[in-house]
C-alpha cells in the first residue's frame, strides 16, 4: 500500500500497555513532539501512571483488551487526532504482564497479550504502513551458560514448560511474530530486548528486587534476598532505558538489539546503597530463592553501541535514590495503620 505520511502538525504514536511502569515513562517522553494514543486495560498496570497526561490534549487512553482486535476508527475520543486520515506512524508494544507474581495469577493472559496482541498491533502496522517496536525480554534467553554475556545471535536455553514458560516462551512467539511481518509482510518491525530495568512507578506489590528492598527499608523490616549471597543482577534506570527505545524507533534498524547495563552488581551491594540512602537500620537476610526466580544474565549491549549510539549513563546510587525519594511519597509505605 502507499505510505501515509504525517499530513498534520504532529505524528500519532500507539502505545500498547503504556499505563504499565516502562509504557507511561514512554507516554510522558513522546507527547513532547507527538501525539499519543495509550491503549490498555489496566490487568497489571495502574491509572496513576498516568493521571498526569490526561489533561494533556495531544495524550487520549483507550481501555481496551488487546486479546481482541483494536479498531482505532472507532474510538470517538480519537477524532482530534485525525486518526481515520493520518492513522498512526509509530506503534510501540508493551502490551504484556511483566511481574513475576503474575506467572501464577495470569499465565493464560500472559500467552494470550504476546500472541493476540502482538498479531492485531502488527496488523494495525501493516494497515497504517506504522513502524512497529516489540518491547521484548532478556527472558528468552534463560538462564546464562558458563557466565558469557548474552549475545543478539544466542539462541537461549529456556524452559518451555516451566513455571516461567508463559513469559519466556510468550516473548519468543512475539519476536518471531515480529521477524516475520518484517519478512513477509513488509511491515517495519523492530525488536528490542530489554534487560532488568528500574525507577518510579514500580508496583510495590510485583515481587522485584529493589521495589521490595526500598519498601522494607522504609518500614524497617529485614531486607530480604532470594538465593545465594553472591548472586548478581544488573540494573538500567527508567529513563536510560527509554532513551534507548526511542533511538531504536527512530533508527533503521531492525534488531533484534539488547538493552540493558552490561556490569553486574551483587545484590548484597544495591541492599547495602538502599540502607545507606534510606539512612534505615534494618537488617539483610538471605533467603531461598523463588520458585519463579532464575539467574541473571549479562547483556552485551555492543550492538546497541555502534548501531544506535547507545549506552547506560545514570550509575545506580543516583537512579536508587531518585527511585526512593518517589517512593517515601506513596502511600503504601507512609501509611501507618496506629
Amino acid at each position: 500500500m502507499t505510505q501515509r505520511k504525517t499530513i498534520f502538525e504532529k505524528k500519532n504514536v500507539l502505545v500498547a500497555g503504556g499505563a504499565g511502569f516502562i509504557g507511561s515513562h514512554l507516554c510522558d517522553e513522546l507527547v513532547k513532539d507527538a501525539k499519543v494514543i495509550c491503549v490498555d486495560n489496566f490487568s497489571t498496570s495502574s491509572i496513576e501512571n498516568i493521571e498526569p497526561l490526561l489533561q494533556n490534549p495531544d495524550f487520549k487512553f483507550i481501555k481496551h483488551d488487546l486479546s481482541e482486535p483494536l479498531d482505532l476508527e472507532k474510538f470517538p475520543e480519537l477524532r482530534p487526532f485525525k486518526v481515520t486520515i493520518q492513522g498512526v506512524q509509530e506503534i510501540y508494544n508493551f502490551a504484556c504482564p511483566t511481574s513475576p507474581k503474575e506467572y501464577e495469577k495470569l499465565p493464560v493472559e500472559t500467552l494470550l497479550a504476546n500472541a493476540f496482541a502482538s498479531r492485531y498491533l502488527l496488523d494495525l502496522a501493516k494497515q497504517w504502513d506504522a513502524k512497529y517496536l516489540l518491547a521484548s525480554s532478556s527472558a528468552i534467553y534463560g538462564e546464562p551458560v558458563n557466565n558469557q554475556p548474552f549475545r543478539e545471535d544466542y539462541w537461549g536455553f529456556i524452559d518451555p514448560t516451566g513455571p516461567r514458560s508463559c513469559y519466556n516462551e510468550g516473548k519468543r512467539f512475539a519476536e518471531s511474530l515480529a521477524m516475520n511481518y518484517r519478512l513477509h509482510k513488509n511491515v517495519d518491525a523492530k525488536v528490542v530486548r530489554i534487560f532488568n530495568t528500574f525507577g518510579p512507578r514500580m508496583r510495590l506489590t510485583d515481587g522485584r528486587l529493589i521495589p521490595d528492598l526500598v519498601r522494607s527499608a522504609l518500614l524497617g523490616e529485614p531486607l530480604q534476598i532470594y538465593g545465594k549471597p553472591d548472586a548478581t543482577s544488573t540494573f538500567v534506570y527508567i529513563a536510560d532505558m527509554i532513551d534507548g527505545i526511542v533511538k531504536m524507533m527512530k533508527s533503521s534498524e531492525g534488531g533484534p538489539i539488547n538493552l540493558g547495563n552490561p556490569d553486574p552488581v551483587l545484590l548484597t551491594t544495591v541492599a547495602e546503597k538502599i540502607l545507606a540512602l534510606t539512612q534505615s537500620t534494618s537488617t539483610i537476610e538471605h533467603v531461598d530463592e523463588h520458585p519463579f526466580a532464575s539467574r541473571q544474565g549479562v547483556p552485551d549491549i555492543r550492538l546497541a553501541k555502534d548501531r544506535l549510539g547507545w549506552f547506560p549513563t545514570i550509575e545506580l546510587q543516583d537512579g536508587l535514590a531518585q527511585t526512593i525519594e518517589v517512593m517515601k511519597a506513596s502511600r503504601v509505605i507512609s501509611y501507618n495503620p496506629s
